[in-house]
């Protein structure tokens, strides 16, 4: 196991925006997501129905078999998650602020916690905003692309931070990320590697392989709105670097 907990040099000003976005994703996950995976689900929801439907439930359920395998969270993803085959420009964005378990947010939340800060500093507060949720979208949408029929709702940050990581690619070749390495029981240790060496690993071995072996879809992990996202990021900090006129504005 490979685990990046921090990078060095780190910027001396606070990204204040990082940790908005750090604290709002955590909110959600402690003030909607945890209180509804434990409520039932509200049966004479119409949404119910597309739910079972999508997950390929045919013909009459009974509402104790209803109970019992689905939540109130699971409707709430349902609607706010991002459908392919039923788009919103709600879910568009909501999509991104919804995690499916302690697990899933902590990874994305330390990403961005390690990755985040240098990007806001060099970007700016309104920049760096901007660039996380135009990455999201742009993660969003190349998913979207291989699963067009897809009812399966897309949650999670880790598309906009992919395009935090694509801009941290680009701008911060020179730095280098603390990783520890845990192969027990033969390893147990603490390196530090170059930054493109980590975040070329979270590309190509972590998403584009995996992504090409299950044809553009797979089940479980987003791999299409991890590559969309760092190729979105990666483009506009490229973009970025070309416009002399956002200089005007401290990019």
């Amino acid at each position: 196991m490979f685990l990046p907990y921090g990078d060095t040099p780190n910027p001396r000003s606070t990204a204040y925006i990082n940790w908005l976005l750090i604290g709002l994703n955590i909110a959600v996950f402690v003030g909607v997501t945890m209180p509804l995976m434990f409520a039932r689900v509200d049966l004479s929801d119409p949404l119910l129905l597309d739910y079972l439907r999508s997950y390929g439930v045919r013909g009459l359920v009974s509402p104790q078999d209803v109970l019992q395998q689905v939540s109130a969270y699971d409707l709430f993803v349902f609607r706010y998650g991002f459908r392919p085959a039923a788009p919103s420009v709600v879910s568009l964005f909501s999509c991104m602020f919804l995690h499916g378990g302690w697990m899933h947010l902590a990874g994305n939340m330390l990403f961005l916690y390690i990755f985040g800060n240098n990007v806001e500093v060099r970007l700016g507060s309104l920049g760096y905003l901007l660039i996380y949720l135009v990455s999201g979208v742009a993660a969003t949408l190349f998913f979207a692309v291989f699963v067009p029929g897809s009812q399966i709702p897309l949650v999670g940050a880790s598309g906009a931070i992919s395009g935090v990581l694509g801009c941290y690619f680009l701008w911060f070749p020179r730095n280098r990320v603390k990783t520890f390495i845990f192969l027990f029981p033969f390893l147990m240790t603490t390196v530090m590697l170059p930054a493109r060496l980590v975040l070329g690993f979270y590309l190509i071995l972590d998403n584009l392989l995996p992504f090409m072996l299950n044809g553009g879809g797979g089940a479980g992990v987003a791999h299409g709105a991890h590559i969309g996202g760092f190729l979105g990021g990666l483009g506009l900090a490229y973009g970025i670097d070309r416009c002399s006129w956002l200089r005007r504005f401290g990019w």
